[in-house]
């Protein structure tokens, strides 16, 4: 295991995403710093975490004086204020000349100008929304998977699925899905089974409600899920919720193939909206008014997408859109918390904050790792794809078949990516310099181990 504790984190902001980037971090062996005005929030996170706290506004140069800035430092700005965020890391830059500064952006229009705030001074840009979108399209474009992770440039796709009653592999073992559709490629890396996970063999017997991830390719992914859920019909009409940018951008990509409608409570965002959508239905009301929605026909609404920046919104016109008769609810949920309040009525929410700190621990990594997923928040699952180099760990595995490279307890090489080409790893894959590989985590403290494969010697 590799200490990590040279290399000191300064998270500005302790919000929900700063909050879960500190957990994920400390728990990492990196040595944190957490900036807040919210003195609440510091001492909740002080208390749980090995973690130093600073009280006092991100931006200015006497809070980041406290934090000890120096050029061994990386600067994390996930405030909630754009602003706030672009001068602290023209701070830390130009005054204390930090190793590296990771930027949130909430508009992503800036990210189109970072030159303006200096060369060189926000060295990686995030923006959720941009992420939040692309998920939400691919979850429409694929019904009956529960999570679609895109890996090695889209070539791969790491997919959740739930096994219902009527699938055709419930009850038989889970090699049936080779003698059902012998030409398609995919691999099973983990099940959950009540919440547990598990490396599977062709022996396991499937059974209802285990949620299942298999990687495979884009073609593939319908007919590997119907295996599992029965078929499932495709969706023709959707409903958004929330005018923002990611309501906007969802309806603008959806509405060539889909039936959209968009509601806003805004009349001059909704006049905006209908001048730059053009097949879209733009609504000037509230989502929970259950008068629009039933003059709307909400019950032959495929997907009820609620979208909007209020989780309360977002929860409760779900419900009140299934209790209509909308057969499958989608929502942006940053307190998962309200799950437990409402389970069956929601079947997909994405969280933007696991987002983002999937993007920063993929930028923190001291190997050649290119991608990393977190897969559930609350049992630290990861995805992580990384290319092999040669080093005093991998020197004595080339050439060894890929399910003999050994892997720390619950983790398991999902896939294998070789001169663009996408190989399961069967016993007759063989290890090779340059592979790229997509390793599936069940518990992230086994990241480290894992990494060794992609460290350069």
């Amino acid at each position: 295991r590799f200490n990590l504790l040279f290399m000191k984190i300064v998270i500005l902001g302790a919000g929900r995403i700063g909050g879960s980037l500190a957990r994920n971090l400390s728990n990492n062996d990196y040595q944190v710093t957490i900036v807040d005005e919210d003195k609440t929030r510091l001492s909740n996170l002080e208390d749980k975490l090995d973690i130093m706290t600073v009280d006092g506004h991100a931006s200015t140069l006497h809070t980041l004086k406290k934090c000890g800035l120096d050029e061994s430092t990386i600067v994390i700005a996930v405030t909630s204020n754009d602003e706030v965020n672009i001068i602290a890391c023209q701070i830390a830059k130009n005054v204390f000349d930090v190793k590296k500064t990771i930027c949130r952006f909430k508009d992503d229009s800036y990210i189109d100008q970072l030159n303006v705030f200096g060369e060189g001074v926000i060295d990686i840009p995030i923006s959720p929304e941009n992420e939040v979108t692309s998920h939400l399209i691919n979850l429409i474009k694929h019904p009956g998977a529960g999570q679609i992770e895109d890996f090695a440039d889209g070539k791969v796709k790491l997919v959740s699925v739930k096994a219902k009653k009527k699938g055709k592999l419930v009850g038989r073992e889970l090699r049936g899905i080779k003698d059902d559709m012998p030409e398609v490629d995919a691999f099973i890396p983990s099940i959950y089974r009540k919440g547990k996970p598990f490396i599977p063999s062709g022996e396991t017997i499937i059974k209802e409600n285990d949620e299942i991830y298999f990687i495979s390719s884009e073609s593939n992914i319908g007919s590997i899920v119907d295996e599992f859920r029965d078929h499932e019909d495709t969706y023709s009409r959707i409903m958004i919720v929330g005018g923002g940018k990611v309501g906007f951008s969802l309806a603008k990509d959806l509405e060539k193939s889909y039936n959209v409608k968009l509601i806003d409570s805004n009349t001059e965002k909704c006049a905006s909206l209908s001048r730059d959508l053009d097949k879209t239905i733009v609504l000037n009301g509230s989502a929970t008014d259950e008068s629009l929605l039933k003059s709307e026909n909400i019950s032959n609404i495929d997907i009820f997408c609620a979208l909007t920046n209020d989780d309360e919104t977002n929860v409760m016109s779900s419900l009140l859109a299934k209790k209509m008769g909308a057969k499958k609810t989608m929502i942006i949920l940053n307190n998962p918390s309200y799950l437990g309040l409402v389970p069956g009525f929601i079947d997909i929410y994405i969280a933007p904050y696991r987002l983002t700190v999937s993007s920063v621990l993929q930028d923190l990594r001291d190997s050649d790792v290119s991608q990393d997923v977190i897969l559930k928040m609350d049992t630290g699952a990861e995805a992580i794809e990384g290319v092999v180099h040669a080093n005093e760990y991998t020197s004595s595995l080339f050439g060894s078949p890929i399910k003999e490279v050994p892997m720390p307890e619950g983790c398991s090489i999902g896939a294998v990516v070789r001169h663009g080409e996408l190989l399961m790893p069967s016993s007759s894959v063989e290890l090779s310099l340059n592979d790229r590989l997509i390793v599936f985590v069940s518990d992230k403290k086994m990241v480290h181990e894992v990494e060794a494969l992609f460290r350069s010697n």
